[in-house]
C-alpha cells in the first residue's frame, strides 16, 4: 500500500460521537414529539443559516480526522517504510497549500517578503523586498498584482454563483416533481416564502458559501490569502487546520461533562438529604479550586508521562493528540458543576409535582421515575447548555493556549496562533494577519454556534412557547 491508516485517540472518539449523533437523529425521526421542536428550529432563518455555516466547519473537521502515513518513495516493496509525518484527507485535498512554504513573513496576497533583506543584484549588494517563491510567482511586475487579484476574485464569484444556480435548479426540479407542480409554480412559491421549509434562506447561505469558497480557491492557487507566518507557512492553511482542534475541544469535552452533570445534578435534586449534601460539597470544593491550576497540573503530568514513555507514542502527532485528549478530559471534569447546579434546582421543583408524588405513592422505583418523569423534563435544559457551552469551550482553548497550558505547541490551533502573535504585534512593522485570521475563524464559528443555540433555546424551552 502507498499509505497506512492512522487512528488517533481523538479520531476514534470523534467518529464514535458521529455514530451516536446519527443514531440519535434516526431515533428522533421516528418520534413525533421529538421531531416537533426540531422542525421549529428548522423554521428559524437565523438558526438554519448558522447550522449551514457550522456544517462547513464540521465537514472540514471530519476530513482532517482521517489520518494516514505515506509510504517512503525509496523503501523496498517487501518491507515498506512509512513517513513519520501523519497527514489527513484534508491535507491531500488542499494539496500545494500545505507544501508551498516561503522563507518567512509575507503579507496577505503579497508578492514580496514583509521585511527588507540584503540581496545581490548586478554585482552590488542592495536592500530590498525579495520576491516570494510561490506567492504571485506567475506575475512579472508588481503592477499586475491588483488586476490579477480582481480577475481571480470575479472568476471565483462567477464559478460559485454558477454552481449555486445549478444546485438550485436541480433542487427546484426535484421538489417540483415531488410536489407534482410545475417548475414555475414551485419557483413562485419559493419566492413568496410559501414552502414548508426555509428555501430562500438555504439558497442564500449556500450561494454565499459557494461564492466565498470559489474566491478562496482562485486566490489560494496563486497567492497566500492570509499571508505567511514566521517560518513561511500559509496562514490560511493553519487556520483551516485549527478547525479540528476547536471542534474536538468543544465536543469531546461535552462527552465528559454530560454524565457527571446529569448524574450528580438530578441525583442531588431528586434524593435530597445526605446525597444532596455530599454532591453540593463536591462541586463547591471543585469550584473553589482555580480551574487553570488543575488544567496546568494535568497537562504537566501528561507531558511527563509522554517523555517517560516515548515508545508508546511513535509520532509527534500521537504525542500532541494524547495531550489534546487529556486537556478535554480535565476541562470536562472541571466544567460540569454549572450544569449540575442547574439540573439540581430543576429536579427539586419537579419532584414535588403531583404526578411524581403519585408515582412514588404507587411504589414506582426511583430509577423509573427519574427516567420517565425527571429526565425528559430537563432534557431541554441539557440540550441548550450543550450548544451554549460549545462556544465557551472553543474560547477557553484559545485562552489556555495563550497562557501556555493548552494544546501541544506543534498542533495547529487558534490559541497557538494568538499566542504566537504576541511578539508579532511588537514588531515594526506590525505582523497582524495571523491574529486577524485566528480572530476571523474563531468569531465565525462562535457566532454561528451562538445563533444556532438561540434557535434551539427558543424551540425547546417550554416557556418560550416553542412546543406549540
Amino acid at each position: 500500500m502507498s499509505f497506512i491508516p492512522v487512528i488517533l485517540w481523538t479520531d476514534a472518539l470523534i467518529f464514535v460521537l458521529l455514530a451516536g449523533v446519527l443514531a440519535l437523529v434516526w431515533f428522533i425521526r421516528r418520534q413525533e414529539h421529538l421531531r416537533a421542536p426540531w422542525r421549529a428550529v428548522a423554521k428559524r432563518p437565523m438558526a438554519m443559516g448558522a447550522a449551514l455555516v457550522l456544517s462547513v466547519f464540521v465537514v472540514i473537521g471530519l476530513l482532517d480526522s482521517l489520518h494516514y502515513r505515506e509510504k517512503l518513495p525509496d523503501s523496498p516493496a517487501d518491507a515498506p517504510h512509512y513517513s513519520v509525518d501523519v497527514l489527513s484527507v484534508f491535507d491531500a485535498l488542499v494539496g500545494e497549500l500545505r507544501t508551498q512554504q516561503e522563507k518567512t513573513y509575507s503579507g496577505p496576497l503579497a508578492m514580496q517578503l514583509y521585511a527588507k533583506e540584503f540581496v545581490q543584484r548586478d554585482g552590488e549588494t542592495v536592500r530590498e523586498y525579495p520576491r516570494l517563491k510561490y506567492g504571485g510567482a506567475h506575475l512579472q511586475m508588481e503592477a499586475e498584482r491588483v488586476p490579477d487579484i480582481i480577475q481571480r476574485s470575479l472568476t471565483g464569484l462567477t464559478q460559485g454563483l454558477a454552481t449555486s444556480l445549478l444546485l438550485f435548479g436541480l433542487l427546484a426540479a426535484w421538489q417540483a416533481r415531488g410536489s407534482q407542480t410545475s417548475f414555475g409554480q414551485w419557483l413562485a412559491a419559493c419566492g413568496a416564502g410559501r414552502l414548508d421549509w426555509l428555501a430562500r434562506t438555504v439558497v442564500l447561505i449556500v450561494s454565499v458559501l459557494l461564492m466565498l469558497g470559489g474566491v478562496l480557491l482562485q486566490l489560494a492557487s496563486a497567492y497566500h490569502v492570509f499571508g505567511t507566518d514566521k517560518v513561511g507557512q500559509d496562514v490560511l492553511y493553519i487556520s483551516l487546520k485549527s478547525i479540528r482542534t476547536g471542534l474536538v475541544i468543544g465536543t469531546l469535552t461535552t462527552l465528559v461533562t454530560l454524565p457527571l452533570a446529569i448524574g450528580f445534578g438530578i441525583a442531588a435534586g431528586y434524593f435530597r438529604g445526605w446525597v444532596d449534601d455530599v454532591i453540593q460539597y463536591v462541586y463547591t470544593v471543585l469550584n473553589s479550586i482555580p480551574g487553570v491550576l488543575l488544567i496546568a497540573a494535568a497537562v504537566l503530568i501528561v507531558q511527563v508521562t509522554i517523555e517517560s514513555n516515548p515508545d508508546l507514542f511513535d509520532t509527534a502527532a500521537a504525542r500532541a493528540d494524547i495531550r489534546l485528549l487529556a486537556l478535554c478530559l480535565i476541562m470536562g471534569v472541571t466544567s460540569w458543576t454549572g450544569l449540575a447546579r442547574l439540573l439540581r434546582g430543576e429536579s427539586l421543583k419537579l419532584r414535588t409535582l403531583d404526578y411524581v408524588e403519585a408515582a412514588r405513592a404507587f411504589g414506582v422505583s426511583h430509577r423509573r421515575i427519574i427516567s420517565r418523569h425527571i429526565f425528559p423534563n430537563v432534557f431541554h435544559l441539557i440540550l441548550i447548555a450543550i450548544v451554549l457551552d460549545f462556544s465557551g469551550l472553543v474560547l477557553a482553548e484559545a485562552v489556555l493556549s495563550y497562557v501556555g497550558v493548552g494544546v501541544d505547541p506543534s498542533m495547529h490551533s487558534w490559541g497557538n496562533m494568538i499566542n504566537g502573535s504576541r511578539l508579532e504585534l511588537a514588531r515594526e512593522p506590525v505582523v497582524w494577519w495571523q491574529l486577524g485570521a485566528a480572530f476571523t475563524f474563531m468569531f465565525t464559528l462562535v457566532l454561528a454556534a451562538n445563533l444556532f443555540a438561540d434557535g434551539v433555546r427558543d424551540a425547546f424551552d417550554p416557556r418560550q412557547g416553542g412546543r406549540r
